[in-house]
Parts: structure tokens; C-alpha cells; sequence
């Protein structure tokens, strides 16, 4: 549907609209108004007075089109302005949905048909043949020679060459300390010569650095310490599967399952192992039902705030986890958490130990009283028991 505000002032009959008499305006699919349109309606006078054919209805009159004067109507507009500026692209051209389709469309076919197409297509012949040929000469720059750097030799007097050939280089080093030579001398014994006195302005020997060797992978085989969990075995009382990053979410699922049975290991620990929110909320389900594990680490994961807070609700009911560690996660924790923790630590008396760095003063001062408080319960307790 064709849609416009104010078309033009219209004349006593059928003519042709100078251009200066409309207002070109824009409407869905095309311009609304040409020049070269003769427009026919009934002879009104247009010169006399032309406010009162403001209230036309524009719809009424472009509803009353057929459709070949709605056709002859935008060819007539294609002539005015082929390429409006006040079009979208993508109205700029004739509606061709009406056409019919060729035939099914199948994306599978068309794809072979583009490439059988791309590999039929001969490549141009160069207009230059590449025939290999080298001109000129070929650019070898000039070696220079190497200069040998020349020492200075001193030469001593023959009763000190003497003194000094059977020396260590111990001794060597204290000699230069004392006469303040220090390029003969390490960093340190510079430092023990000199540590009493300013200091001095000279080249000193540097000590060679000591290689640091990565710490060997963890040797914790996962599907066998997995098993002896589900099997409670009295000799692992310990699970180290630090710095495991293979472990997939499923397994570790598994290693919260099992255990929730088992009687025997006491600390566990889950470092750096890629671990995510739904781990921690399947040890977090663990510690409800849990009675002998002692230390849980789930350091250097990403664990966010959700996690962590389905750890503190599972903490609130049990009392015979001491050592709980959950720092350096991938994604700050917030004020919201910290306050969580904070109000879990004063409920739970049996933690004495927990790893995390509180980034908010209140939380860090609220949670310090806690674990103090819970120390000095648990030193109450160990000497009402040794008394």
C-alpha cells in the first residue's frame, strides 16, 4: 500500500504537476509522487483557494488505483529519482516476489552446481608468461672480518706471580675484597666485603643463576583412586588431584557421589583441576551427608558466587569439616558472598582454618573474629581434654 501526506495542488483538469508543486515524501517501497504523474480527479479550482483541500484523503485516492495505474504509477517514479537518497537501499528497487519460482529450491545442489561451476572455469592466460629468467646479479653482501679483541696483559713482578699461582679462588675473592677490585668478586661476597661501609660504583662478577625445574605432573591415577573411594579402602585416607586438568565434569560428579559414603579419606583436595559451579554444588551436596572428611581444597578453579554460596549453606549444618579452601577463583566472589561467609563462619564453630582472601574490610574482620573464636574453642577443648 502506497503512503503519503500531502500530494500536490491539483489543477481544474488532467495536466501534468510541475515538480516545484509537490512535496516529495517517502512511503514503504517508494517515492509517493512524480513530476511527470498526471493526476485525475474532479475539477476543483487550485489557484482560489487551496487550504481547503488540505483535509483530501491521500489513502482513499491511492486505494481507488488499480493495479496497472499503481504499475504505471512507479515506473513513473523510477524515471523521477532511480536512486533516492530518501530511500533505504533496499526499497530502492521493484517488488520482484511476484515472480514464480523455477523450481524447488535445494541448497545441497546449488552448492555442487557453484562448484562444479568454480572448477570448470578455465583460469585467463597470462598476459605475461612467467618464462623463469633472472637478470641483473644477485645482491651478496660483504663480509667484513672479524677482529679479534685484544687483552690487556699485565705483567707482575716474578715473586707475585709466584704467590699467586697456587691460589684458590676463595682466596682470590677476599684478596680482591680487600684491595677493592671487584670484578673478581660474586655479587654477595661484594656485598659481605663492603656491607659495613658505603657502597661502590664498579662492575661486579655475577653469580650464575640457579635453574627451577617444573614441579613432574601429578602421578594420581583418577579411575583407580576413584574406585578404591567407591570401595572405601582403610589405606587412602588422602585424594591429591591437583593440577589435573584433564578430569572430565562427569568424573569429578563422580568422586562427589562416591564420596558421600566412604568412611576413610579425611582430606581431599581439588586444585587447579578446571573445576565449575555445578562441582561445587555436588561437593556442596557431599558435605551435607559427609561426616569424616576433614579438609576440602577447591583453590584455582571457576567456582563463581553461586557455587561458593551452595558450599556455605551445605557448611552451616556440618561439623567435622576444619579446613576448607577456596581462594583464587577466576571471578571476584562480591560483597554479597563474602557477607554469606562471614555469617556462616560464626555459625560453624569446627572451622579453624579457611583459605580465602576477603577484598571488603567488614567481611575480612567479620570472618578473623570467627576463626579466632573457633581456635581458642578448640584449644579450650583440647585442654579440658588433657586436664
Amino acid at each position: 500500500m502506497l503512503r503519503m501526506r500531502k500530494v500536490a495542488r491539483i489543477g481544474d483538469e488532467d495536466r501534468a504537476v510541475p515538480h516545484s508543486e509537490f512535496k516529495i515524501v517517502t512511503c514503504t517501497g517508494l517515492l509517493c509522487v512524480s513530476p511527470y504523474l498526471k493526476v485525475s480527479v474532479m475539477a476543483l479550482p487550485s489557484k482560489k483557494d487551496p487550504e481547503k483541500y488540505d483535509d483530501l484523503d491521500e489513502y482513499d485516492i491511492l486505494n481507488k488505483l488499480s493495479e496497472e495505474e499503481l504499475k504505471q504509477l512507479e515506473s513513473a517514479l523510477e524515471e523521477l529519482d532511480p536512486e533516492s537518497a530518501l530511500l533505504p537501499a533496499s526499497m530502492r528497487q521493484k517488488d520482484q516476489t511476484t515472480k514464480m519460482a523455477t523450481g524447488p529450491f535445494d541448497r545441497e545442489k546449488l552448492l555442487q552446481y557453484l562448484e562444479k561451476e568454480a572448477l570448470e572455469h578455465k583460469d585467463r592466460d597470462d598476459f605475461v608468461p612467467f618464462t623463469g629468467e633472472k637478470k641483473g646479479k644477485a645482491w651478496v653482501p660483504k663480509q667484513k672480518p672479524l677482529e679479534a679483541s685484544k687483552e690487556d696483559v699485565t705483567t707482575l713482578d716474578p715473586e707475585l706471580e709466584e704467590a699467586l699461582s697456587g691460589v684458590t679462588d676463595t682466596e682470590l675473592s677476599d684478596l680482591a675484597a680487600i684491595l677493592g677490585v671487584h670484578s673478581l668478586m660474586t655479587s654477595t661476597q661484594s656485598y659481605d666485603g663492603t656491607s659495613s661501609k658505603d657502597g661502590t660504583n664498579n662492575v661486579i662478577k655475577g653469580e650464575k643463576v640457579k635453574p627451577v625445574f617444573d614441579e613432574p605432573p601429578n602421578p594420581t591415577n583418577v579411575e583407580e583412586t576413584l574406585q578404591r573411594i567407591k570401595s572405601n579402602d582403610p589405606t587412602l585416607t588422602e585424594v591429591n588431584l591437583n593440577n589435573i586438568k584433564n578430569i572430565p565434569i562427569p568424573t569429578l560428579r563422580d568422586f562427589a557421589k562416591a564420596m558421600e559414603t566412604n568412611t576413610q579419606v579425611k582430606r581431599f583436595s581439588l586444585a587447579a583441576t578446571r573445576s565449575n559451579d555445578p562441582i561445587a554444588v555436588a561437593f556442596a551436596d557431599m558435605l551435607r551427608v559427609n561426616k569424616t572428611l576433614r579438609s576440602l581444597n577447591l583453590e584455582s578453579n571457576f567456582i563463581t558466587g553461586s557455587g561458593v554460596q551452595a558450599l556455605v549453606e551445605a557448611l552451616r549444618d556440618n561439623d567435622t569439616l576444619s579446613e576448607i579452601k577456596i581462594d583464587n577463583q577466576r571471578q571476584q566472589l562480591g560483597t554479597t558472598v563474602e557477607m554469606e561467609i562471614a555469617k556462616m563462619l560464626e555459625v560453624n564453630t569446627s572451622i579453624v582454618k579457611f583459605g580465602y582472601h576477603f577484598n571488603h574490610q567488614g567481611p575480612r574482620a567479620q570472618a578473623a573474629a570467627a576463626i579466632t573464636k573457633n581456635n581458642d574453642l578448640v584449644r579450650r577443648r583440647r585442654v579440658e581434654r588433657d586436664a
